[in-house]
């Protein structure tokens, strides 16, 4: 049972602590991986100011990447020595959506059955079931999907989580085609990556909106070929202009507010899709009227995890990146040590960063 350093998150709001924690052994279906890298995702500020549940104390840290060091009994997806990225949800192959061949649906994923703790024994809640922000965590077999090894660990590791539920939510639930039209709402982390993802699955015009002219030019870099500040101007207006007059094929809600929602169900053509990924608070409410959304057709979908499947989509992002074809690059903003993580959420919260991702030295 190892003792590895580890940020933790003990009550709500307050700021974090890097702490020695215990990891156990391997069990059956379980394997412990030595992360390398794990970027700071939104979800993880979400747990340190009580906004997803009260099961303090949180081990904080999801989207990473790292080498298996031990299995446990009963695991051959697998084994010391690969380099993995890890994800949160390991699907089980036995629900009704993965007896229906959708297992990116799966209603029963799973986690590690073992609890981490810390060195008093008291049990930690890993984040997303991952816990990452440590030198080492335990986790399902199944949340360990292999991938090249050439791929940097700072990169492959934003696969994990914020990258993966951007491209995910143009390539597979958006459905982007070739010669499409896409406008992004929001553009940190999530919305560029969906931005990218419209890029890959061939969309010719690809614009992209927010109120920080700082975003809009990570847009530029990852893809978008227009930029629209919409503190300056009317964004439905201005997506119409550069569309003909019709709007965009498919409009991503990378934010999860109610007023981005309605300016992106607005911005599409007649019988466009709009897909929602970013995460509303439990208090909103969304107002449409009703017969606009009977007359204008169309889709209107949520986005989780990107629709994606770790195991065919990690795999395949990673072969892109090396082929130099998705600048992964771009998302990481900085590299920092586990003790500037405090650091690295106020700088998220200010939109100063794409990523800062933690460096296990």
């Amino acid at each position: 049972m190892p003792d590895v350093k580890a940020v933790i998150s003990r009550e709500k709001d307050a700021p974090v602590s890097v702490e020695t924690i215990r990891v156990p052994d391997p069990g059956p279906g379980e394997a412990l991986v030595r992360v390398q890298a794990c970027g700071v995702c939104h979800t993880d500020l979400h747990y340190k100011v009580g906004g997803i549940g009260d099961d303090y104390p949180y081990l904080l840290g999801h989207e990473a990447a790292g080498i298996v060091e031990a299995v446990g009994p009963d695991v051959d997806e697998v084994a010391p020595g690969d380099f993995v990225i890890l994800n949160w949800r390991a699907v089980c192959g036995q629900c009704r959506a993965c007896r229906r061949g959708r297992p990116w649906y799966c209603f029963d994923t799973h986690n590690a059955t073992q609890r981490m703790t810390l060195a008093d024994g008291t049990p930690l809640s890993p984040a997303l079931g991952i816990g990452a922000f440590a030198e080492k965590t335990l986790v399902a077999a199944g949340q360990c999907t292999k991938v090249d090894p050439r791929a940097p660990a700072t990169v492959a590791g934003l696969l994990g989580c914020g990258v993966m539920a951007g491209l995910g939510a143009a390539l597979n639930t958006g459905n982007v085609q070739r010669g499409d039209s896409v406008a992004v709402f929001g553009c940190g982390g999530v919305g560029d990556a969906a931005i990218a993802g419209a890029v890959l699955g061939g969309a010719t015009t690809v614009i992209g909106v927010d109120v920080d002219d700082r975003k809009l030019e990570w847009a530029r870099r990852v893809g978008a070929t227009h930029v629209v500040n919409s503190r300056r101007e009317d964004p439905v207006e201005r997506i119409r202009e550069l569309t003909n007059g019709y709007g965009v094929d498919l409009a991503i809600e990378a934010i999860g507010l109610p007023e981005t929602y309605r300016q992106a169900f607005y911005a599409r053509d007649l019988a466009g899709t709009v897909v929602l990924v970013g995460v509303p608070t439990p208090e909103m409410t969304l107002e449409l009227p009703f017969l606009d959304v009977f007359s204008r057709g169309g889709a209107l979908k949520s986005s989780w995890y990107g629709d994606c499947l770790p195991s065919r989509d990690f795999p395949m992002l990673i072969d892109l990146y090396l082929q130099d074809r998705l600048p992964l690059d771009v998302f990481v903003s900085e590299e920092i040590g586990l003790e500037d993580v405090e650091a690295a959420f106020q700088k998220m919260h200010d939109g100063d960063v794409l990523r800062s991702v933690v460096v296990m030295r």
